[in-house]
């Protein structure tokens, strides 16, 4: 429905309700349109340079919490897990206004900076979990083997940990890029400048006060897809596996 609705006329719309149907002029200028005359292609730009910093962060900083809390012995690791869980609980609404003055006062509203830092403290919660579930599921037995080699906590991390939590790292890697590359209302707080909006924002300009390009719109959200659908398809023998380790603890 949404290719359809991307090879459409905006008359069509309104002239034949039946979105399944092929249209009776094929409109392929819709996807040259979107990407220039909408600025498509600036804001996939913005997207993918945000996403390919907040993600890598993100499972870095996930993993060594989960690795710190499952593998190093800290006292009252199950009740610092529960306090990090609680951030899942507390909704963006909450935060919108408190991470609004924070970041004018420290001159850091329409930069990236402040969605990168946001993205990260609100991703570590479900990371932390996925992490921890599948870092438990790994024997102790490889750190009392790694201990006996001489192996300190960052090579038993780095070295044998990690690799070993592929399917983990895979499984927040897409997770992760699919809620950064979604993100629309941190961004619109935090963003007004049009040059550095993301797509989901940057989608909003295909939409007139009184009227609305529908098909220009359909193909703009098609091309957004795509890169969500490449990280899908590299990482998806992982995903399952990765999933399955965090239900499981």
């Amino acid at each position: 429905m949404l290719f359809l609705s991307a090879i459409r006329s905006t008359s069509e719309f309104f002239s034949n309700l039946n979105l399944f149907s092929i249209p009776d002029t094929i409109q392929w200028s819709n996807f040259s349109k979107a990407w220039t005359n909408g600025n498509l292609g600036r804001f996939m730009a913005n997207g993918i340079m945000v996403c390919l910093i907040k993600v890598p962060l993100g499972v870095l900083i996930s993993s060594m919490c989960a690795f710190a809390l499952t593998r190093m012995k800290l006292p009252h690791s199950n009740a610092l897990f529960i306090f990090i869980l609680v951030g899942m609980m507390l909704p963006v609404q909450m935060a919108l206004i408190p991470l609004n003055i924070m970041y004018s006062r420290l001159h850091l509203n329409n930069t990236y900076l402040c969605l990168i830092f946001t993205y990260i403290g609100f991703g570590i919660p479900l990371g932390t979990l996925v992490f921890r579930g599948f870092f438990r599921s790994i024997p102790n037995e490889l750190d009392e083997a790694a201990a006996i080699d001489g192996c300190g906590k960052y090579r038993l991390y780095a070295n044998i940990i990690m690799p070993v939590a592929k399917p983990a790292v895979a499984t927040m890697f897409i997770l992760d890029f699919l809620n950064t590359w979604n993100e629309f209302l941190l961004q619109s707080v935090l963003i007004t400048k049009d040059t550095m909006k993301t797509v989901p924002n940057g989608l909003l300009s295909f939409m007139g006060e009184f009227s609305t390009d529908y098909g220009l719109l359909s193909a703009g959200v098609l091309v957004s897809i795509i890169p969500i659908l490449i990280i899908y398809i590299v990482f998806q023998r992982q995903f399952v596996e990765g999933m399955a380790g965090a239900v499981k603890a």
